[in-house]
């Protein structure tokens, strides 16, 4: 992780020089600047994980400002159409929800964590909505990579269940499945600028409030 909270993944270490792929949008172009080093992950030390909260700009800030969180893609899960694009899963016929799919060190945060951060920015008794957004593709999930994932997060729900009686939580919980990974132009949107062209801070540990259209 960079100082500007960029993910990057060494390609080459050396005594004196580290080699970084950025695969970044400013790849290609020659680009004078200093690196700070913050963190050094091994790759296969790393996990994956994938909810659904609606909207997905809103949600993928609120996980890149998470430390531990190495970096974020948003996209389409749980479909029955390979590599649809964003105006197809709008329509609402593709079956897939829009999701933010997490790549985290474990060592630094964990699975519950960032279910916490899940739940905070979700209503999981609202069917196919979430604010002012409603179709099938909006619709609250969380998404498991491993057994381990899924016995902790039926763990958690049922927890919330719990503590909301009468209340009829509908979050799914599902092994992940077909996700694909949305357009360039919608991945870290509101860090970007979002609408209007002001980007919100991801640095980690922000707790600014989140425009979710930037």
């Amino acid at each position: 992780m960079l100082s500007n909270g960029l993910p990057a993944r060494v390609t080459s270490l050396g005594e004196q020089e580290v080699t970084l792929d950025l695969n970044h949008e400013l790849a290609g172009r020659h680009l004078t600047f200093e690196v700070e080093l913050l963190t050094l992950t091994a790759q296969d030390s790393l996990q994956k994980a994938t909810f659904g909260a609606g909207c997905f700009w809103g949600p993928e800030l609120a996980f890149q400002r998470v430390p531990g969180v190495i970096s974020t893609e948003v996209g389409y899960s749980q479909g029955q159409v390979e590599d649809p694009s964003y105006e197809q899963v709008c329509s609402g016929s593709t079956g897939h929800a829009e999701v933010v799919q997490v790549t985290y060190d474990p060592q630094q945060v964990s699975f519950r964590e960032l279910l916490d951060v899940f739940w905070a920015k979700h209503d999981p008794t609202s069917l196919n909505k979430q604010g002012a957004d409603s179709g099938t593709q909006y619709r609250a999930g969380i998404y498991t990579h491993s057994p381990e994932q899924a016995e902790e997060a039926a763990k958690y729900i049922e927890e919330k269940r719990a503590a909301m009686p009468g209340v009829k939580i509908v979050t799914e919980l599902e092994p992940i499945s077909k996700y694909y990974k949305a357009e360039p132009y919608h991945q870290q949107y509101l860090s970007r600028g979002g609408r209007f062209s002001q980007p919100q801070d991801a640095s980690k540990g922000c707790s600014d409030p989140i425009r979710c259209y930037g």
